[in-house]
């Protein structure tokens, strides 16, 4: 699910139009942490999704990622 995880970001945060430094910024981090995350660097822990889910329903996404593990 690792991977799904961060191509699910990843879609999600270019779909939103925002790059790694802009993502940072909102989220008041660097862009080497975006860029640490999208790169499976580091883990994503539950609170921070639901930071990075700030634009889209973390629900749905987990949702979405549960049929693509079936």
């Amino acid at each position: 699910m690792r991977g799904s995880l961060i191509a699910l970001l990843i879609a999600r945060r270019e779909a939103a139009g925002l790059t790694q430094t802009e993502l940072a910024a909102k989220l008041g981090e660097y862009q080497s942490f975006v860029a640490r995350l999208e790169s499976g660097q580091r883990r994503v822990d539950v609170v921070e999704f639901l930071q990075l889910a700030g634009g889209f329903d973390p629900h749905e996404a987990m949702d979405q990622l549960s049929r693509i593990q079936e």
